[in-house]
């Protein structure tokens, strides 16, 4: 009898993890959960340019790079908000030790097809506190 009650509960928290991982109750968003946004959503640039920083920051490259595709953009309000972002980011024309380009990526080209044509495709997570004027980058995931 154990063993049934066992595999009983095991079946139903199965569920409830597939449930829970969709993000969806009914087809319709649980709050707290991570959703789908458009790309032109008021916080996404400041995400993704967050996103962008830290990648230069923690780059040993010689030139700066910046987001060239967003293929997917989520949000989830978690005392403040949490974007989760997967994205291409490519190497620009410009250098970092040209502090004219360091404050401006827009300014900056992308570099034409050759040797130093480089992209990677990357996963972030950065966390945007907004009253308190905090942006994170929690996590920064990228490959060739």
């Amino acid at each position: 009898m154990m063993g049934l009650k066992t595999l009983l509960l095991a079946s139903l928290l199965g569920v409830l993890e597939v449930r829970l991982a969709a993000g969806s109750h009914h087809g319709r968003s649980m709050p707290g959960s991570p959703y789908n946004i458009s790309r032109d959503d008021r916080g996404l640039q400041q995400a993704v340019l967050a996103a962008a920083y830290s990648f230069n920051n923690q780059s040993n490259d010689a030139f700066l790079f910046k987001p060239s595709a967003i293929h997917r953009a989520q949000r989830q309000v978690v005392k403040g908000v949490r974007y989760i972002l997967d994205l291409e980011i490519s190497r620009t024309v410009c250098r970092k030790r040209d502090k004219n380009n360091n404050n401006n990526l827009s300014n900056c080209g992308f570099q034409p097809e050759g040797r130093l044509h480089q992209t990677f495709q990357c996963h972030f997570e950065v966390w945007v506190i907004a009253w308190q004027n905090v942006t994170k980058t929690l996590v920064s995931l990228c490959k060739p």
